[in-house]
């Protein structure tokens, strides 16, 4: 049992022993652990269109969940424009995208992020994906809250 405990733990990081009977462990996973996806965008472009921005977030909400493997229903999405911002010493367009999720991340799902949110970006607010940051940070779930509760 030990072992498959540690595969669970290496595929889905909340699994969580609950409590133990005797010799039977008994497994449980915290639902709420499992949510909390969020991305967050600042961007130094003025005043993009109203409708860009709301189809730019569906977009960035439903491709966080698929990432993360997450429900939508917990993605949460956030913009900021005109952000005094600059890169590389110049003041040109540049984004930066902060994308935190209760659980872990792997290097291959934060790869495949950076590669899809950079190309909507770029389509979306025409920012070249060489001026674009994102930091990706997994959270523990005792450090967010919701609902009048925290994740952990």
């Amino acid at each position: 049992m030990t072992s498959d405990v540690s595969t669970f733990r290496a595929t889905v990081p909340v699994l969580q022993v609950a409590r133990k009977r005797s010799s039977t462990t008994i497994l449980s996973m915290s639902s709420r652990q499992l949510f909390m996806p969020l991305i967050k965008v600042q961007t130094s472009i003025a005043n993009p269109d109203s409708a860009q921005v709301t189809d730019l977030l569906k977009h960035l909400s439903a491709a966080l969940a698929k990432h993360t493997r997450k429900p939508e229903a917990y993605v949460m999405t956030a913009f900021e424009s005109s952000v005094p911002m600059t890169f590389g010493g110049t003041t040109d367009p540049t984004c930066y995208i902060e994308i935190k999720s209760v659980g872990s991340m792997t290097p291959d799902q934060t790869k495949l992020m950076s590669q899809d949110f950079c190309q909507q970006i770029q389509q979306s607010l025409d920012v070249p994906v060489d001026r674009i940051y994102i930091e990706f940070a997994d959270a523990k779930g005792y450090m967010w809250g919701w609902n009048g509760t925290t994740f952990g």
